[in-house]
């Protein structure tokens, strides 16, 4: 078994807070971090984005967008129908499945590519498209609950002007103006140390995950039961679809990633604005104490042994 330094430095973080350790990144660190590591895969799938007419990925981008839109409404009729939720947690915990988690994504790019496995050069983009549509959706469904007196000014604002959306496009246009020559002056910065960024990045993760495992005590079996069954069903969706689209076995992969991911930066925010009566919670601690670990221990192989059995 091929050992991965970047879950290795999650379980730091994640055996650190359970042991009441005072380890912690500093706060400006980490928002650098973040910062540093959304630009850093912007750049990466802009320069090959370059490559690739708007006309060819067009279908794509269109599968992407509509897997983006169901995979809440699923979510929210389970939360509903089986968990008996109120309306508003379930929309909100619904917007926080439909989109999507960054730094899931480049986890699980990093585990692709130790192992070889060939992707796709522009599946950033497939990560700014899954952003939205989820916490659109979700607001959508949210409305009975709230008399139909949707923010939606501020909602579109939170989403589209939002760190993670701004600096995933900015970097994916920087990076397709620039090519590959272009970017050669910041390449050693952005490209040569961004695995050593995102380990101490997981490590911090590491650490609010920890943070949130006590929270699942209030939380009920149902959504534990929910943070596993969720990403498992989605993946085996997300895998369906990049087969459908003809994407190699790494970009299958990525985009089951996607579709099982979680939002746990801009689902929060957007859904504190639109739709304030919902409990947080609810959504954060099954999100960050639940899905987000299971997929970066044990989903990654799974979503791969889906794609591998779909292309047989």
């Amino acid at each position: 078994m091929t050992l991965d330094p970047v879950i290795l430095f999650f379980l730091l973080g994640l055996v650190a807070r359970l042991l009441k350790s005072d380890l912690r990144l500093p706060e400006p660190i980490y928002e650098a971090l973040s910062v540093y590591l959304l630009l850093a895969l912007g750049l990466k799938g802009g320069i090959e984005l370059a490559r690739y007419p708007l006309s060819q990925l067009a279908p794509q981008i269109a599968a992407v967008v509509a897997l983006g839109c169901v995979l809440p409404l699923l979510a929210f009729m389970v939360l509903r129908g089986v968990g008996r939720l109120q309306r508003a947690d379930a929309a909100s915990i619904a917007a926080h499945y439909g989109s999507v988690s960054v730094v899931t994504f480049a986890a699980a790019m990093t585990w692709i590519e130790v192992r070889g496995i060939p992707s796709e050069a522009y599946l950033p983009l497939f990560v700014a498209l899954l952003e939205a549509p989820g916490i659109i959706v979700g607001v959508l469904l949210a409305r009975g609950a709230s008399g139909g007196a949707t923010r939606w000014v501020g909602v579109l604002r939170e989403v589209v002007t939002g760190k993670s959306v701004i600096l995933l496009i900015g970097g994916l246009a920087i990076g397709a103006a620039l090519g590959p020559t272009g970017v050669k002056p910041i390449a050693p910065w952005f490209f040569d140390l961004f695995k050593g960024a995102l380990t101490l990045f997981m490590l911090e993760l590491g650490l609010v995950t920890g943070r949130q495992i006590g929270a699942l005590r209030t939380s009920g079996a149902f959504l534990v039961v929910f943070g596993v069954a969720t990403p498992l069903a989605f993946g085996l969706i997300g895998a369906a679809l990049g087969t459908l689209m003809g994407l190699s076995a790494g970009g299958a992969t990525i985009l089951a990633v996607l579709a099982a991911s979680a939002s746990y930066i801009a689902a929060p925010a957007a859904m504190r604005v639109a739709v304030p009566e919902a409990n947080p919670g609810l959504s954060l601690p099954v999100v960050l104490g639940v899905t987000f670990p299971f997929n970066l221990l044990l989903g990654f192989p799974v979503y791969h042994a889906y794609v591998t059995w779909l292309q047989a």
